[in-house]
């Protein structure tokens, strides 16, 4: 008879294996718990139920709204480290709702703070900030994904102080609710990606929402279609001239994707190691065994040195130094880790592992978003690649 083993009492419970954590301030440690508190308490119960509806939980939104986690680096101060283990522990969570935060706070306040003037900032911000306005951010299109830099087919044109918009766009989260859009369009007067803030009620706006998704199904997805849509000149993004200018946001919200497969790997080590440990076969504990710890022990080495590298790249965020082809190498590593690690757990629950009752099954379907999505891992690894050897592969 094998002795009971405390659930609720694991050893290194948090997953934090090497004290990362300890870098925080105690400020931003004690912030750190509380979100980890809500998550606990709001998230994590109901996204199964809304995963496996495919149904956004809209009443989440004012209790986000209390918990005050928009901009904590530009609005509230505190470091890239503290800001990006926040955005893995709402993966940990649940990466749907995870994702929501990182559309609105990440690509869409991101792209506020960091594009527009100070006058739109002044007008636009508070309401962003208190979620009294959702965001979306409208770049990628049906035809268009890794080539929408050179090949943003959606355009622009000024009439008088009014911008005339068309086009379509695609895979855009949260634009089936959100009141606001971003929407990058080819000026074709200088041919320049150019960005502009459109209220959805707008006429000849249009979003309706991509069906049958087997990854992060409680985000809504939209196909997106602007037909003579009028955005006067004045919710003409000011810095947002250039695709140029639009990739300063993405190599920022890239590093959030990356936070996220921590996130998830921490997800699939915590339900793997619980269902191990509480999993009787043969008579004793599934993790009793040589083969099962050995696949829990990958789990960890794979969070802990994707983890290490985004503690570090975020340090260098803090000092402003960080460089685009960091981030590539970021998103490219972690999430290739991230796809081995539930990979590893789902299959240490077996067929338990591919139903959602046991989380498993969610933590593993949603990695593959998360592995696509902000620059697949190919696009990533060649921008990388083209840094360390100076020699473009891509095209």
């Amino acid at each position: 008879m094998s002795k009971a083993i405390d659930l609720n009492n694991l050893p290194y419970a948090d997953g934090d294996f090497y004290s990362f954590e300890h870098l925080l301030s105690d400020a931003e440690r004690a912030r750190l718990q509380e979100v980890r508190d809500f998550l606990t308490k709001e998230v994590r119960p109901i996204a199964v139920d809304c995963w496996n509806r495919a149904d956004f939980p809209m009443e989440i939104i004012p209790k986000l709204a209390e918990l005050d986690v928009v901009s904590p680096v530009r609005r509230q101060g505190y470091s890239n480290v503290f800001a990006g283990m926040v955005h893995a522990e709402f993966t940990r969570a649940d990466a749907s709702i995870a994702t929501f935060m990182g559309v609105h706070d990440g690509l869409f306040t991101g792209s506020v703070e960091e594009l527009a003037s100070e006058e739109q900032k002044a007008a636009w911000l508070p309401d962003i900030y208190s979620l009294k306005k959702i965001g979306a951010f409208g770049l990628t299109e049906p035809l268009g994904g890794s080539d929408v830099a050179g090949g943003t087919r959606t355009t622009a044109q000024r009439d008088g102080d009014n911008w005339i918009l068309n086009g379509a766009k695609r895979w855009i989260g949260n634009a089936t609710f959100s009141d606001w859009v971003l929407i990058f369009a080819r000026d074709v007067a200088d041919n320049q990606v150019k960005g502009f803030l459109l209220d959805t009620r707008t006429e000849g706006y249009a979003a309706t929402k991509i069906e049958n998704k087997i990854s992060l199904r409680t985000v809504q997805n939209a196909d997106i279609t602007l037909t003579n849509v009028v955005v006067p000149d004045e919710f003409k993004l000011a810095g947002a001239n250039s695709f140029r200018d639009t990739n300063k946001v993405l190599k920022v919200t890239r590093l959030g994707v990356a936070w996220q497969a921590v996130g998830q790997q921490l997800a699939a080590f915590d339900v793997a190691r619980r269902y191990a440990v509480e999993r009787q076969q043969f008579g004793r504990p599934l993790a009793s065994f040589q083969l099962v710890q050995d696949q829990l022990v990958q789990i960890l080495g794979n969070a802990v040195s994707s983890m290490g590298m985004m503690v570090r790249l975020a340090q260098l965020e803090d000092e402003g130094v960080a460089k685009d082809e960091q981030s590539t190498l970021a998103k490219a590593f972690t999430t290739a880790r991230m796809r081995e690690s539930v990979a590893l757990g789902r299959s240490i629950l077996g067929g338990n592992g591919i139903v959602t009752d046991y989380e498993m099954a969610k933590i593993f379907a949603d990695a593959e978003a998360i592995y696509s999505y902000e620059g697949t891992h190919e696009v990533n690894t060649l921008v990388t690649g083209r840094a360390i050897t100076g020699i473009s592969a891509i095209v």
